[in-house]
């Protein structure tokens, strides 16, 4: 290199400045949610109180002397107040998954994340968890001053307090859970006596362990995280989605100001930057910072700026539910086709739901060919074939059945046992034959069903079975 290529591309320095380094994940920050109300709040607390009544007292409920929701997972039984289902009707639990998965897109084109703000389980123990903190450790301002003042014995009796309120609550989440499978009295007695299963005890204290971290210390780490449903939100929504939303042109520029100022005369916003929706949001985000895939749609925001906006003595709906067409100043359009179709296929769903469920048939045959050898030869020449025939009563009272066969003329069903009796939710197996004479027999293997049906009682039911007979082909 010569010297005047030197002189024009001189070699650079080495820099004092420290390249900046970022963290991929950054370090979790407690959230302190100040206590808000108004009529969101008041909603949220109406489904935390239906949702954990139903919860925790529908195990308790009877129905026709059972329990009247249980999951009997070992005799495979389900039993839903007047319903008893079996791993035969997994159909109508399929269509009750993807009437619940359309449900969640209905709603959320609808009006965003409303099953995140009010309905799902993770917010609704946490507002529980969040209530009993406050009790325990006072509001938003008395926390924050708890947890950054040094560990002395206050300190350790309020944490302690709250940590043994939140386990004994989260313990009995988990007995509850563990008693839609086990029958709860049984297990209240298993509990009470201190003989509980090894099962039962692993799920009790794994569900209690997941409710304690989840609401009492993840909280929204797991709507931020590990929810999927934050994610994938943004392909449910357009420009008519009923979402919160700050509306920028009404409170910008934002500032501080006196109640009596003319705020407009000093060029300032609806906003008085208060940043009292930032303290109130249990995601801790900034709603004036626009669409966020963490905010879970509570409208504790809109409750707080409402509350202020009164104060001050201006219009409510700085923060406010609306749609991006709204806030632009375009026409919002709600009833739309999306909503339209979603609606139209709920309808059509819950319809064939409640259809399927009244026309079904609470009986179950099935029927086994004795696979051991073709066919035998019976007295007089006949032909016969074995089956191992199971009656499944789905009902829950004992009921009598009569079991015949048809699809071949002359042939004749050979059952010792007669009519059969099947109790309430159990299964009866029995062997039967049938004969017939070769010489009217057209094809070595035949077609033919069995029926059985209900022998008195009401309602009356018939259930028609295929099968096959095998024989000599003798012309």
């Amino acid at each position: 290199m010569n010297q005047s290529t030197a002189e024009k591309h001189p070699t650079p320095e080495p820099s004092s400045v420290e390249p900046e380094e970022q963290e991929i994940y950054a370090k979790h920050t407690k959230v302190y949610a100040r206590e808000v109300h108004g009529i969101f709040a008041s909603l949220r607390l109406l489904g935390v109180v239906v949702l954990l009544g139903m919860y925790y007292g529908i195990p308790w409920l009877s129905w026709n002397g059972r329990q009247a929701l249980l999951f009997d997972l070992p005799d495979r039984k389900f039993h839903i107040f007047a319903w008893t289902f079996w791993p035969q009707d997994f159909f109508y639990l399929a269509l009750l998954l993807i009437i619940a998965a359309l449900s969640l897109f209905f709603f959320t084109a609808l009006a965003g994340r409303l099953w995140c703000g009010y309905a799902c389980p993770q917010t609704v123990w946490t507002e529980v968890f969040m209530w009993i903190e406050r009790k325990v450790e006072g509001d938003r301002p008395q926390q924050m001053k708890l947890d950054r003042g040094p560990w002395n014995g206050r300190k350790v009796r309020i944490k302690a307090t709250k940590h043994v309120i939140w386990v004994l609550f989260a313990a009995w989440t988990g007995f509850t859970f563990v008693g839609y499978f086990t029958p709860i009295h049984h297990l209240w007695h298993e509990l009470t006596t201190l003989s509980l299963g090894s099962w039962e005890t692993f799920w009790i204290i794994f569900y209690s362990f997941a409710t304690w971290g989840n609401a009492g210390f993840l909280r929204e780490q797991v709507c931020i995280y590990m929810c999927p449903y934050a994610r994938f939100q943004s392909a449910m929504f357009d420009r008519d989605t009923l979402i919160i939303s700050y509306d920028e042109n009404r409170g910008e520029p934002r500032g501080p100001r006196k109640k009596s100022a003319d705020y407009h005369a000093a060029g300032l916003g609806d906003c008085i930057d208060c940043t009292l929706c930032v303290q109130v949001c249990p995601t801790g985000i900034d709603i004036r910072n626009g669409l966020q895939y963490q905010c879970i749609g509570c409208a504790a925001c809109i409750d707080v700026c409402d509350e202020v906006m009164d104060k001050m003595g201006y219009p409510r709906g700085l923060v406010r539910y609306t749609t991006e067409n709204a806030l632009e100043g375009k026409a919002a359009h709600i009833l739309r086709p999306r909503v339209i179709v979603y609606a139209t296929l709920l309808a059509v769903l819950f319809g064939a739901l409640g259809y399927f469920i009244s026309q079904r048939v609470p009986l179950e045959l099935d029927v086994s060919r004795d696979r051991n050898q073709l066919y035998r030869q019976a007295p007089g020449g006949l032909v016969e074939n074995v089956y191992n025939i199971k009656v499944i009563n789905m009902e829950n009272q004992a009921r009598r059945y009569h079991l015949s066969v048809e699809g071949l003329k002359g042939m004749k069903l050979i059952n010792r046992f007669g009519d059969i009796t099947v109790p309430g939710g159990q299964t009866s197996t029995i062997d039967v034959q049938t004969r017939i004479d070769p010489v009217t027999l057209k094809r070595a293997s035949n077609d033919i069903y069995f029926i059985v049906a209900t022998v008195g009682g009401e309602p009356a039911y018939q259930v028609k079975t295929p099968s096959r007979f095998v024989g000599p082909v003798t012309h």
